[in-house]
């Protein structure tokens, strides 16, 4: 057996004895009967090893709002397919609110770039606002199953809509307005909405961004529209007269009456949709992802409570927009007695102290921000505690991609060494990590600290056998309820199934290399897909091609993130193009690929250099070779990577392979 590393961080008797992971496993074992006490591990095996029991503990323990009985909790276990608690009624928003009846309790702290000053929305405005949304949506004609979509930034009127959505039943689905038109068509288009709400623009990095001809634009794609309601935030006196049909925020609120309506909820199944979120893979439109409102109700509980640790007293923030899952997860922080705090602009404007001015100025107790971002900071030279007072942070927490041991380091240098900092991943596609933070763990270098409670995660060798101490498929062996309810307009499942079960019948295939070591951490070494995670937003590496091909002198393109690269503070991406007969790869095209990439994907995803090949490598299904380049550009070795007798052009290969053998920045 390998020797133990030293941890990095150990919560003291202290923290463990008044962690709300501790109090819910004694209450398991007075409850249940079961030795969960004794260690996590214990604790997590049981909730691998009884599903349906551990599931039923979390709605109990929560004590979940609902009609009919939750006896039965996994009607079908199949993947895809598992039924959950199926003689059940509920309402995601009535569980939220009815844990909260202290109306004077701060709920949301938000602050902006155009929104200067922090301020404070309490739990009575939260919910007299969701209340007068949720009338003036109903008059507007929304109902059960209907859509609305957003084009709005990440602040407090977002989590307003969400709620008023999801108390009638209806189904929410957002974007962020520095998505590209492109960007935001291709999904909205998929999913025929009623109402859009969107922003008249923003501003990102001190600049304002006018995004009225972008709505409307999208309005003219989106036929089922019956109604888009304008909310002005980088103008407050933006008019709704410049779109068709569109109404003004505060007109909405109106629709209900002069009298504050009452906030009422519609119970519906455990499985019906809640919200559409997108993730792209590398061919086609982005995968519209239906999660079930009781599905999102039950891990929220229990990712907020027991993984986060969220307290009364405590302010979580987490740097994310609406177009990216982190938003949801933040939202599902309001189960807990915290309060969450948001953010809209750009963290690193006007350099990466941004976000740090504003962990002390909101007293924020659990950081939440990506590794990117905590790379940059380190290579920047960033100094958090430089007159701050950060006595009240106590957590960071990290996602996005895997956090290097040298980003360990840094948070316990510069932002201090009694700081829990865990680093997690999950994705989209189940709106939640499952492999992460512990609050009762210690933390090691590079490392995970455990599999989370009901995950029943392994790591598969190539044969599909799990393996300890090595690098494999991360697999999903029995079903989770955050698990998609089914994708939009994929009435017979193919789309679903090809997404996650393709590899192994019956078994969750994510996309991710994994390793679990003898400890019960987990390492993940990276994507074994190539969707692109810049900033916080999730492109698909096809909307990128969208967006570059259109230009007449490109006829083919393959982009990766590769990551870290001497030059590029904030990672690498770079983008190999084809080119036309004729054309030249010279300034005026790389301007243009620039410019057609932020205005139909987003700023984000501009690549970093631009190169010209001969082609493209591909399988000889026609496949581009995305993971196995950004594999090569990574230094490993090409003959391990990919099997050139597989390619239908194995000579495409050869740039790529002299790239890595001089990683040299360019001049």
């Amino acid at each position: 057996m390998a020797s133990v590393p030293a941890p990095l961080w150990s919560p003291s008797p202290e923290d463990v004895a008044n962690a709300n992971i501790t109090a819910y496993a004694a209450w398991v074992q007075r409850t249940r009967g079961v030795d969960v006490t004794a260690s996590y591990d214990a604790l997590w095996r049981w909730s691998v090893e009884d599903v349906d029991g551990f599931w039923a503990s979390i709605w109990e323990y929560f004590d979940v709002v609902a009609d009919g009985s939750p006896a039965t909790v996994l009607g079908d276990r199949s993947m895809p397919g598992a039924t959950w608690f199926p003689d059940v009624r509920l309402n995601y928003t009535e569980n939220l609110f009815a844990r909260h009846p202290d109306d004077d309790a701060p709920a949301i702290h938000h602050v902006s770039e155009n929104r200067e000053q922090l301020a404070t929305m309490t739990w009575g405005e939260l919910r007299t606002q969701t209340a007068r949304v949720a009338a003036g949506l109903r008059a507007l004609g929304v109902g059960e199953g209907d859509r609305v979509v957003a084009y709005v930034p990440n602040v407090p009127e977002a989590v307003v809509a969400f709620l008023a959505c999801a108390s009638l039943g209806a189904i929410w689905s957002s974007c962020s307005p520095d998505f590209g038109a492109r960007s935001v068509a291709d999904r909205f288009t998929q999913i025929e909405p009623k109402v859009l709400i969107a922003v008249d623009g923003y501003r990102y990095a001190g600049k304002d961004f006018d995004r009225l001809d972008v709505v409307a634009g999208l309005q003219a794609e989106l036929p089922t529209l019956e109604k888009t309601v304008l909310l002005p935030y980088l103008d407050a006196a933006a008019d709704p007269g410049r779109l068709t049909d569109a109404i003004a925020w505060d007109a909405l609120l109106a629709l209900g009456g002069e009298a504050a309506p009452a906030l009422t909820f519609d119970r519906v199944p455990f499985d019906h949709p809640l919200w559409v979120l997108f993730s792209s893979g590398t061919t086609g439109l982005p995968k519209p992802i239906v999660h079930g409102q009781g599905g999102m109700l039950l891990e929220q509980l229990k990712k907020s409570y027991l993984h986060l640790d969220a307290r009364p007293g405590d302010r979580v923030m987490w740097f994310t927009t609406t177009g990216w899952m982190m938003w949801n997860f933040l939202v599902g922080v309001l189960f807990t007695d915290a309060e969450i705090v948001l953010f809209d602009g750009n963290p690193g404007y006007p350099d990466l102290n941004r976000l740090w001015d504003l962990a002390d100025e909101a007293q924020v107790t659990t950081f939440g921000t990506s590794a990117s971002f905590l790379a940059s900071c380190m290579k920047a030279g960033i100094e958090p505690g430089d007159g701050r007072d950060l006595a009240k942070l106590t957590a960071v927490g990290s996602t996005g991609s895997p956090l290097s041991p040298e980003g360990f380091h840094w948070v316990y240098e510069h932002v201090g060494e009694d700081t829990w900092l865990f680093s997690t991943s999950g994705g989209t596609d189940v709106c939640t990590a499952f492999v992460g933070g512990v609050p009762t763990l210690p933390v090691y270098e590079g490392e995970l600290q455990a599999r989370a409670l009901g995950a029943d995660l392994q790591s598969w060798d190539e044969e599909g056998r799990p393996h300890v101490g090595a690098v494999g498929e991360l697999v999903l062996t029995q079903p989770m309820p955050s698990m998609p309810v089914m994708f939009w307009n994929d009435p017979d499942g193919e789309r679903y199934r090809d997404s996650y079960f393709d590899t192994y019948p019956g078994i969750w295939r994510h996309g991710d290399w994994i390793e679990i070591t003898e400890r019960g951490t987990a390492i993940i070494t990276g994507r074994s897909d190539s969707t692109i995670n810049r900033g916080g937003i999730r492109m698909g590496t096809s909307e990128i091609y969208r967006a570059v091909l259109a230009l007449d002198e490109i006829v083919d393109a393959l982009i990766v993130d590769v990551g870290g690269r001497p030059g590029f503070p904030d990672g690498w991406m770079p983008l190999f193009v084809v080119l036309a007969p004729g054309a030249a790869l010279d300034a005026d095209l790389i301007k243009r690929i620039a410019a057609r990439v932020r205005t139909d994907c987003s700023p984000r995803h501009v690549p970093n250099e631009v190169f010209a090949i001969d082609a493209v490598p591909r399988t000889m299904s026609g496949k581009t070779l995305e993971v196995p380049v950004k594999r090569i550009l990574m230094g490993q070795d090409p003959d391990e990577v990919v099997s050139k007798g597989s390619l239908a052009n194995p000579e495409a290969l050869a740039p790529f392979i002299a790239m890595a053998a001089d990683p040299a920045p360019a001049s």
